[in-house]
Formats: structure tokens, C-alpha cells, sequence
């Protein structure tokens, strides 16, 4: 019979005991609402943890080597998956309820909660938590983890220390996130960096950077603080880069407009599963701000500099193609490779 609490998950005997810990940072109504699974987020290994229902009870499911695995032995009722829900999107400040049945929420120090409920999860609550690296790493100890050889590292320093705008691409999971976050701290000290999420994900250790969250309407409807919002007040508030933590839809136009007026040294991410992919995907962002492909083909050309994909290997990310956006023949967005 499943639980109607979230149940413990049994500790792995093989698993290591860390010196810092992600719990460590949440909040108290945090803690209590992870319930059994807190212990979870401890594990360094661990990237992923999913809880869903289906068939009339939740099961749980975790990624340590890049593949979810069921948890096996472990279920709960959806009731205790409908409280999971809603106690950790109520824990990041935001709310969640069948009239507003998706959220996404940051906990802690990067934590990534998105939860969904009925009817919009036909079978039950769904809970997907994504977990930062315990310690963000290093360029340097990415690089020594299998990022990418020397001559890639030192051409990505180059990019940096020429305030060259990058736009990290990659699948979900791939690091993209990761990447992004060790290229920026790099960026000379002095250098104030506005960082622009929908949920903040991006962990620097730079001493001079500001980071920026989009907030929800009210269940009034209203109070609701936008990308594109955050974009233009990022303009006034003197950056020296501008850092879009993703490139979902319309505001791509408010960035590439603002990475052609001067504000070099910019940065975001795309979701993309190759690099051949990029101009597609940058043409359907671009239509949904009512850009023509032809319009978002020039801006983009002199907007993004260089084009870096990503993928998860078996130690982390690493660099699988680097490229430089281009104008085709008929004067539309193409893509030629710089590092294969």
C-alpha cells in the first residue's frame, strides 16, 4: 500500500559523505516539505530526482550517470506527491494550484524545482528537481574533467577576455548551465555581470555580479516581472555583460538588440540537440517576437560571436563543436564549425 507521507529512500552503503552539502542551505519550510527525500540531495553524484504518478502511485526515479533509474521498493500515495508539489514551490516563494498547475521555483544555493498537478499531469502530480554541483567548478577543473584539449581552452579564454558574445548550446542536462557559469568568472574582476533567469541557476564566483529572476503574477494576476522586463532594466543598471540564463521565446530580440548597441561580452544559453540546429531554433524564437528569418539572420550574425555545443559526457560536460553563425546565399542564418 503506498505511503501518504513521502517515504525515506534507503542510503546507498557505496555512497560517499560530503563536507559541504546542498540541504545545508534551504530553508526550514524547505527542508520539511523534501520530507524523506532530503537526505537525497546530499548525494554529490546525484543531477536528477523525479517523483511521478502513474497508475495510481508515485514512484521515484534518479540520475547519477546520465540516465533515469527507478528507485526500486519506493512508492507513495499522489496525495503525498500533491503536498511535495505544492510545500516546495510554497518554500521558493511562488504558487501552485489546479488554476495555476505549473511552477518552477529556485531552494538553496541552485536548487531547481518544477512541479506540475492535475489536470494538467493527467496521472497525478509530477515533481522534477534538478541539482546543482555541490561546489560550482572551476574553467580550469572543468577543462581537466574532460571538457575539451588545450588549444579549445585557451581559444574559450580568448573569447572571454575579448568580450566576445557566446551562446552556449546543448540537450537537456548537458551542462549547458555549468559551462556558462565557469566561462563568466573568468571575466576580470572589475567587470559587473547582470545575470537574467527564470529560475536562477547560475552560480558565480565573481565578486561583481548581480543576478535577476522573473517573478510570477500573483494569483490576482498581477505583479508578474518578465525576461523581457529584466532585459530592459538590466540595460540601465551600467552592466559590462549582459547574461541570459536561456532563450526561450520573444525577448531573444531585447537581447540581440541590446548585444548590438555596445554591450559586448554577453552570454546566454539554447536548448539545441546539435549545432547544425541553432539557426532553426534562433529563426522560431525570432518569429515569435515578429522578426522575419532574413531580419533575425542579420542581427544574430552580428550579435553572437561564437556558437559553443555542449554535451554530458561520463565525467561532466564537454565541448562537442564550437561555431560561428554566418549569412547564407539567399541571406538567411547558417552556422560553419570552428572546432569540430
Amino acid at each position: 500500500m503506498p505511503t501518504a507521507e513521502i517515504p525515506d529512500h534507503p542510503p546507498s552503503a557505496a555512497a560517499p559523505c560530503p563536507v559541504a552539502t546542498r540541504s545545508a542551505a534551504l530553508s526550514r519550510a524547505a527542508r520539511r516539505s523534501f520530507g524523506g527525500l532530503l537526505s537525497l540531495l546530499d548525494d554529490p553524484e546525484l543531477r536528477d530526482l523525479v517523483v511521478q504518478v502513474r497508475d495510481g502511485t508515485a514512484r521515484l526515479w534518479l540520475d547519477r550517470t546520465g540516465a533515469l533509474r527507478e528507485v526500486p521498493d519506493w512508492q507513495a500515495h499522489p496525495d503525498a506527491v500533491h503536498r511535495l508539489a505544492t510545500g516546495l514551490i510554497a518554500a521558493g516563494g511562488r504558487h501552485i494550484d489546479e488554476l495555476h498547475p505549473c511552477a518552477d521555483v529556485r531552494l538553496g544555493d541552485g536548487i531547481r524545482v518544477h512541479a506540475v498537478l492535475p489536470p494538467i499531469a493527467v496521472g497525478g502530480a509530477a515533481v522534477s528537481i534538478r541539482l546543482p554541483r555541490i561546489s560550482p567548478p572551476r574553467f580550469s577543473e572543468l577543462v581537466d574533467g574532460g571538457l575539451c584539449g588545450r588549444s579549445t581552452a585557451m581559444l574559450l579564454r580568448e573569447v572571454i577576455a575579448e568580450r566576445r558574445n557566446v551562446l552556449i548550446t546543448g540537450g537537456t542536462g548537458s551542462g549547458k548551465t555549468t559551462v556558462l557559469a565557469a566561462l563568466l568568472d573568468l571575466s576580470p574582476p572589475h567587470e559587473r555581470i547582470l545575470t537574467i533567469e527564470d529560475v536562477a541557476e547560475l552560480r558565480l564566483r565573481h565578486p561583481h555580479a548581480v543576478s535577476l529572476e522573473t517573478r510570477q503574477a500573483s494569483a490576482e494576476g498581477i505583479g508578474e516581472v518578465s525576461i523581457d522586463r529584466l532585459l530592459r532594466e538590466a540595460l540601465r543598471m551600467r552592466p559590462d555583460r549582459i547574461v541570459l540564463g536561456e532563450c526561450r521565446g520573444a525577448e531573444i530580440s531585447t537581447l540581440l538588440a541590446a548585444l548590438n548597441t555596445g554591450h559586448d561580452g554577453g552570454a546566454g544559453t539554447l536548448h539545441a540537440s546539435r549545432l547544425e540546429e541553432v539557426p532553426a531554433r534562433l529563426e522560431s524564437l525570432g518569429a515569435l517576437a515578429g522578426w522575419t528569418p532574413e531580419a533575425l539572420a542579420r542581427q544574430a550574425v552580428s550579435a553572437l560571436h561564437a556558437i559553443v555545443h555542449v554535451e554530458r559526457g561520463d565525467r561532466g560536460p564537454r565541448v562537442r563543436a564550437i561555431g560561428a553563425l554566418e549569412l547564407t546565399s539567399d541571406r538567411l542564418l547558417g552556422i560553419r564549425r570552428v572546432v569540430a
